[in-house]
């Protein structure tokens, strides 16, 4: 089949202080007109600089060589050697770019409306009426509600979901021959993530468009691809059709991708890890399941309801709530891990806030070892700041970047533990330790480390004043598989060795199926599943436990 895009020896490196440093190496892929190609690997193999290439949007310190061969016209046109006005004019038009994250690609000073409309003036020449009118018509054809209105709405008064629907209405407006997405459902719910990719799949078919597909997910690759080619640490190890790639992977670091998901093992038992199975460790390590919780209650929460105020009158009553959390009912042993799962809004994340005092409930009691919250001294709640810690979802922005790693881990031991500095960093060295850290990572930066290794100081940093329970809140959900294997083993390890009691919180029933004992699924405030988790995975009894399985990717 011809080729819209034939990419021949790229290659891409960046200036150091030892001399240039190649991230992309004699790079040889082929995209045939009117598929789809999955282009996989971890972070840092070099996919986005890849595409980013394509487009001339990498940074000015960048050396690029090789060819990138777009046959749309009569000729092919090198898009490595095009000049910045006849690129500009390429970008947009007839090659597209959804981004992974459309809150910091979306304008936030600009309606959304106005954004789809900037793209069609200048490429199609409309006017503003006749942009208006097409506008109006993309955010149909892309399944979003009240499309008229919507154009007067700004990015931030929209959902996750709906504003990629918004970068997807952007991005095809055009009607481009090649659309480039990268990693454009990784943060997103499973049920809305699989609404978004049938979109593209559609709109794909639809338009005869080539579409170079960017994702770690192989679960998302099985549902959507058509070909498949494999990167690692810039070279292409792997390429050909999906069912071959996946059923019958030849490369040990695509068998090793394939095997460390967590949907492929049960509850305790070891997670591989790509690192060990390249370097030809394929013994089966295996591990001993975490010790079974205890019938002591540590947390109760009793007919628990959040409300958030909308509206307040004159007076400043409120005339108008959200209700989060509605009406919960739900226990948590000591040694257990739950987990929590439901769609971003489902109010999983506020329950974990209530637990943590970061948010008032409005009606109800939390009680930790008997001991009602609300009734707690400031001593009382000081010392509790101590036994309940967050492992938050995004350890980047969760991490001081001013302060270094060693800084950053005493900061609790001296407010919450009230150590000397001899002791703080005694006990920095062994948080290091339990997270597989090296002491040296103490004098380092935030943005010295990688995401797994960032997302392990942030659980440092959780355990230094030796709490009893950790409320993990999608810790794993924007990792690699193979970062999130690490991360998972690393959370098992530690709550095996500490006796840790672990509210896992995420939107993926997979992940959340091999971390707990339980599974509460929630919808709309309200728990409507909780049962043993192997039972909700596999026997689910309520209909939107069965919708969210239904959902995960590669689950056929």
């Amino acid at each position: 089949m011809k080729p819209l895009l034939a990419i021949e020896g790229l290659h891409i490196s960046f200036p150091s202080p030892a001399g240039p440093v190649s991230v992309v190496k004699d790079l040889k892929l082929s995209l045939p007109k009117g598929e789809l190609l999955a282009l996989v690997g971890e972070s840092g193999s070099g996919k986005s600089l890849t595409a980013l290439s394509l487009l001339q949007l990498l940074p000015a310190t960048a050396q690029t060589s090789g060819k990138a061969l777009f046959y749309e016209g009569e000729k092919p046109v090198d898009l490595l050697s095009l000049g910045t006005k006849d690129s500009a004019a390429l970008r947009g038009n007839r090659i597209a770019f959804i981004f992974q994250e459309p809150m910091t690609a979306l304008n936030p000073v600009l309606t959304c409306g106005r954004q789809i409309m900037e793209v069609l003036r200048h490429h199609r020449r409309l006017s503003k009426a006749e942009a208006r009118a097409e506008a109006i018509r993309w955010l149909g054809k892309v399944r979003l509600p009240e499309p008229e209105s919507l154009l007067r709405r700004y990015p931030h008064q929209l959902s996750g979901g709906q504003k990629q629907r918004v970068m997807i209405a952007m991005a095809l407006c055009c009607r481009p021959a090649l659309l480039i997405c990268d990693e454009p459902t990784t943060a997103l719910d499973v049920t809305v993530q699989k609404a978004v990719l049938e979109l593209i799949r559609e709109l794909q078919q639809e338009m005869e468009m080539s579409v170079l597909f960017i994702t770690h997910d192989l679960g998302v690759v099985s549902d959507i691809a058509d070909q498949v080619a494999v990167m690692y640490q810039g070279h292409l190890l792997e390429s050909g059709t999906r069912d071959a790639v996946l059923e019958r992977p030849q490369h040990r670091y695509t068998q090793a991708l394939l095997a460390c998901r967590p949907a492929q093992h049960a509850r305790g038992r070891r997670l591989p890890v790509v690192a060990d199975l390249l370097n030809g460790n394929t013994t089966d390590i295996g591990s001993t399941p975490p010790a079974l919780p205890s019938e002591t209650v540590l947390a109760e929460v009793r007919n628990l309801t959040v409300r958030f105020p909308l509206r307040h009158n004159l007076f400043g009553r409120t005339t108008a709530a959200f209700t989060a959390v509605d009406g919960i009912n739900l226990r948590l042993y000591e040694g257990e891990s739950l987990g929590l799962v439901g769609e971003s809004g489902c109010g999983k994340t506020t329950l974990g806030r209530t637990l943590l005092r970061l948010a008032e409930p409005t009606e109800g009691q939390i009680l930790i070892k008997g001991k009602d919250l609300a009734r707690l001294s400031p001593a009382e709640l000081r010392q509790y700041r101590r036994t309940v810690q967050l492992v938050f979802q995004d350890p980047y922005s969760a991490l001081n970047p001013r302060l270094t790693i060693g800084e950053a881990l005493e900061e609790p031991l001296l407010v919450l533990n009230r150590l000397s500095g001899k002791e703080r960093r005694v006990r920095v060295r062994r948080l290091l330790d339990q997270v597989g850290l090296p002491e040296t990572a103490s004098g380092r930066y935030p943005h010295a480390f990688s995401g797994g290794q960032r997302q392990r100081i942030v659980i440092a940093r959780a355990l230094a004043p030796d709490p009893m329970l950790l409320v993990c809140d999608e810790s794993v959900s924007a990792l690699d598989v193979s970062v999130q294997a690490q991360v998972l083993n690393l959370l098992n390890d530690l709550r095996s060795e500490l006796g840790l009691t672990l509210l896992f919180i995420s939107h993926d029933l997979s992940v959340v199926r091999y971390m707990s004992d339980r599974i509460a699924v929630m919808q709309a405030g309200r728990i409507v599943e909780l049962g043993a988790a192997d039972n909700v995975y596999t026997q689910p009894a309520h209909p939107y436990t069965q919708a969210l399985l239904a959902a995960l990717p590669g689950r056929k």
